[in-house]
This record gives structure tokens, C-alpha cells and sequence, in this order.
């Protein structure tokens, strides 16, 4: 490929949803800032519904975002968590792959902590090349052409061949 067709990870999003149990949020936490080094930061609500006890403004989950080079590594480190299988649903057609770890034990390198208890977590990684930051700046936006566009089977080559993941359906 050339210089400007290389893929890479934008961004590697982690999330953990706790609804009202403050105490599985904060657990949350513990076990983002323990994943990724970075704290991670709460997210609020922001509607009422009155049947699940949620009003706005009430933490409800929490969430970090990792960019750059360290990105890669904790991606890596996190398709260890599924041994490095996906399925097709897992990748999106605008180059986004998205996956759940059950239990953060299963992730190597990371050892059972008795504070946190068995928790899981989301991840999110976004891929994009050389070129993309065009449509995000604050002068002369434009678009992003089609041929340049992450797509799912752009995104499944990525992963096969940067990380030698396999998917679910070719075993």
C-alpha cells in the first residue's frame, strides 16, 4: 500500500456501564485506570426515566479514550482478552470495530484484583488513514473521499494482517 492507503487505530475507546450501582462504578473506574494508565472519566445521563430510578445528571457509566502509539498496544493486548477471534458483526461499515471482554481476567498481563471483583467492559477502536483530519478541523472542513473511506473488508484486512486476528466464521 502507499504512505496515504496505510490504516492505522485513531482511537481505542473503553467503556463500562453501571447503571445507578455506584459501587459497580466505581469498580469501573478502578478497573479502566488499571487497564489503560489514563483515569477515566464518568459519564452522566441525560434524561429522566422515571421507571429505572435515572434522573439527569446522575453518573451512569464510565469511560477513557486512548490515542496514539499506546492505543496499539493496549488493542493488542485487549484481542488476547478473545483470543484473537472476532466475528463479521464486530466491524462496522465506517471502519469501526467493536467487541465486549466478559471478565477482564481473561486479558493477559492483568491479574485478578479482589477490590474490583469480575467485570467486564466495551471496547471501541476507530481506524482511519493519513488525510482524515480534514473532515474534523475547524477551518475548511470538507469531505472525506469514498475511495479513501475505512470500510468493513479494509478494516478485517487491517486486523489480519497487523494483529493476526481470525474471524469466528473461517474456523
Amino acid at each position: 500500500m502507499s504512505g496515504m492507503k496505510d490504516i492505522r487505530i485513531a482511537k481505542l475507546t473503553l467503556n463500562i456501564g453501571a447503571g445507578k450501582n455506584t459501587d459497580r462504578l466505581e469498580k469501573g473506574v478502578k478497573l479502566l485506570k488499571m487497564v489503560s494508565g489514563i483515569s477515566p472519566v464518568k459519564t452522566k445521563t441525560t434524561k429522566r426515566i422515571a421507571a429505572w430510578g435515572i434522573r439527569p445528571g446522575l453518573p451512569i457509566g464510565c469511560k477513557v479514550t486512548v490515542r496514539g502509539k499506546r492505543a496499539e498496544e493496549i488493542f493488542k493486548q485487549l484481542l488476547g482478552g478473545v483470543d484473537f477471534k472476532l466475528s463479521k458483526n464486530n466491524f462496522d461499515d465506517h471502519g469501526n470495530i467493536s467487541f465486549g471482554i466478559p471478565e477482564y481476567i481473561d486479558i493477559p498481563g492483568l491479574d485478578y484484583d479482589p477490590e474490583i471483583g469480575v467485570i467486564g467492559f466495551q471496547v471501541c477502536a476507530t481506524l482511519e488513514r493519513p488525510g482524515y483530519r480534514v473532515k474534523n478541523r475547524s477551518l475548511r472542513t470538507s469531505k472525506i473521499g469514498k475511495s479513501h473511506r475505512v470500510n468493513r473488508e479494509d478494516a478485517v484486512g487491517f486486523l489480519k494482517s497487523r494483529f493476526d486476528v481470525v474471524l469466528k466464521e473461517e474456523l
